[in-house]
């Protein structure tokens, strides 16, 4: 017989070692190598009872049948613009978060609405199937094609599918999963990665689209290895905090779609609730004529938002001033103050400066460099800003203002909120043929600030 071989896993990176080690010589983590039981190939048997297609004989490429990818939309338009449109058949999509973000009630609510079409397989080894019903019943996702199976045995949720026969399967989540020809324990890297690999097989074999929920670390990666991220067709994040009401989903990778896109969810008792105007909503509280405040258009994905850009500048007190972001690149904010001190003549070496996107968003798009340097510049001066006017531009080191790109719908967006003028570099001023709202083009930080404080 062939013996077992014990090695020693990382639950950090996955990268196993022959013996153990206090801090893991691949990613530097301390702590996190586990003793695990490796079987032998020959002893692992292959229990996939959904039969995989036969390999064929290779063909050219002109010659392969193709049909358009059928997608199917979860009637969430949120959700199905993140996805590019719908969940397309025998695709597995990872859906990613920290704990209570709303990653489970998302997927009972698009488990809900898709029940609406077809039989959905809601598979739980985190809850029971009551306490799966009282939620369901709060969020009145209570539907008779919705079936629940409280279960962590991957091969018996692979018997169920199989009898059952769903259109679409959702797992929560890939921690609780384990294989019982595996000897490691359930979350470990081992099981994680055989699990989502052999939910994978499934899937593809199939035509069923599995989607399948992840916790992340703390570091903000998802929890395992990170061929987690590789072998699945899509990742989404929801990023948010847990304790605001805003809620971002963003694609990190769509083989069948783009991953520009963001969806924006509001977290009410009902669930999460889809936010039409999002550029209303980061905008409505707003403080009027306050120094330090400036509006700018980003652009996620092909749908601008407007965000309010807030900056503090205060004497610093320490022997070296204070440098604090939310929302938006540290290091870019860091050549602003520079350019702001060489190319304005503004003293801001003996001042703390903090600065953040209002709402809980994150930019790091070039075309905020901008309104970041004039909002840092109006709290510096005391002098408030216009609050009818947005601001879009990036800087280059000589203090030079350079266009941003896609720069009419930003601007008609600008438009439908009420805004009267809009500060943009002068290049920009050629691909606008018509506007409502005054347009200032300028072509140096310098302008910038004395035309507009």
């Amino acid at each position: 017989m062939l013996k077992s071989e014990i090695k020693f896993v990382c639950q950090s990176c996955g990268q196993d070692f022959p013996r153990w080690y206090g801090q893991c010589p691949s990613c530097g983590e301390w702590n996190s190598l586990v003793e695990e039981i490796q079987n032998p190939k020959s002893q692992i048997q292959s229990k996939l009872q959904i039969p995989i297609t036969k390999s064929q004989i290779p063909i050219s490429i002109t010659e392969v049948d193709f049909k358009a990818e059928e997608r199917s939309p979860t009637n969430i338009s949120e959700l199905d613009r993140v996805l590019g449109g719908g969940i397309v058949a025998g695709s597995v999509i990872l859906v990613a978060g920290e704990p209570g973000i709303g990653k489970s009630t998302m997927m009972l609510q698009a488990a809900e609405a898709l029940a609406h079409k077809a039989k959905i397989l809601y598979i739980s080894g985190e809850e029971s199937a009551k306490q799966i019903r009282l939620r369901a019943q709060r969020l009145g996702t209570l539907s008779e094609n919705l079936m629940l199976l409280p279960e962590t045995n991957l091969f018996a949720i692979e018997k169920a599918i199989g009898e059952i026969k769903p259109r679409f399967v959702v797992i929560d989540s890939i921690q609780t999963l384990y294989r019982e020809d595996l000897a490691s324990a359930p979350s470990s890297v081992a099981q994680v990665r055989e699990c989502a690999a052999y939910l994978v097989r499934i899937a593809k074999a199939s035509g069923i689209p599995i989607l399948i929920v992840g916790h992340v670390t703390k570091e903000g990666a998802v929890a395992g290895p990170r061929v987690l991220e590789h072998i699945v067709d899509t990742v989404l994040y929801f990023e948010g905090e847990q304790h605001r009401q805003y809620r971002l989903l963003r694609a990190t990778k769509n083989r069948f779609g783009s991953t520009n896109e963001v969806g924006i969810f509001e977290m009410k008792e009902q669930g999460l609730v889809e936010v039409a105007n999002p550029s209303e909503v980061f905008l409505s509280e707003r403080p009027q004529e306050a120094p330090g405040s400036v509006v700018t258009a980003a652009l996620e994905g092909s749908r601008p938002l407007l965000v309010e850009i807030q900056a503090l500048v205060t004497p610093t007190k320490m022997a070296y001033p204070i440098r604090k972001v939310t929302g938006v690149d540290y290091n870019r904010v860091s050549i602003i103050i520079a350019v702001l001190e060489r190319h304005a003549g503004l003293k801001l070496s003996s001042a703390d400066i903090y600065v953040n996107a209002a709402g809980g968003v994150h930019i790091e798009e070039p075309a905020i460099d901008l309104p970041i340097a004039l909002a840092i510049a109006s709290c510096h001066q005391n002098k408030p800003f216009d609050s009818k006017t947005i601001v879009l531009g990036e800087i280059g080191l000589a203090g030079e203002i350079r266009s941003v790109n896609q720069i009419e719908p930003r601007v008609r967006e600008a438009e439908k909120l009420g805004f009267k003028s809009a500060i943009l570099a002068k290049t920009n001023l050629k691909e606008l043929k018509k506007s409502k709202i005054d347009l200032i083009g300028i072509s140096s930080i310098k302008e910038a600030i004395q035309s507009s404080l």
